[in-house]
């Protein structure tokens, strides 16, 4: 299962650290991701790194939100800084793990809430 944690409350500009780990019966990670759904609206991309580190950032928070992963911890982060209201949301975490009877899918993690506002 994914674990997902660092979320709570920010004054816009300020800056938070997500983390998500990755635990149980897992063989390999290929590509990971941050993903956030505000009130009344839709789950969307924030951003993605593949197993080498490629990344892939929403225009939204490029130059913003930093994705990496530690490949021997099965941990995730998102570094978050200049953050704005409109940044708030629940943040979830995914990973596309190939468990040990060689089975690949997508796991979420529970999510993690981020409230940005002074």
């Amino acid at each position: 299962q994914l674990q997902a944690s660092g979320g709570g409350l920010v004054q816009p500009g300020g800056c938070l650290r997500l983390s998500c780990a990755a635990a149980g019966r897992i063989f390999s990670i290929n590509d990971m991701g941050w993903y956030r759904q505000a009130p009344g609206k839709e789950r969307e991309l924030v951003a993605t790194i593949s197993h080498g580190g490629t990344t892939n950032y929403a225009d939204s928070v490029k130059g913003r939100f930093t994705i990496s992963r530690d490949n021997a911890k099965k941990m995730l982060y998102l570094q978050m800084s200049s953050l704005k209201p409109e940044d708030t949301a629940v943040y979830y975490c995914r990973a596309n793990v190939v468990d040990t009877t060689l089975y690949q899918r997508d796991w979420w993690g529970q999510g993690t809430l981020v409230t940005v506002s002074s």
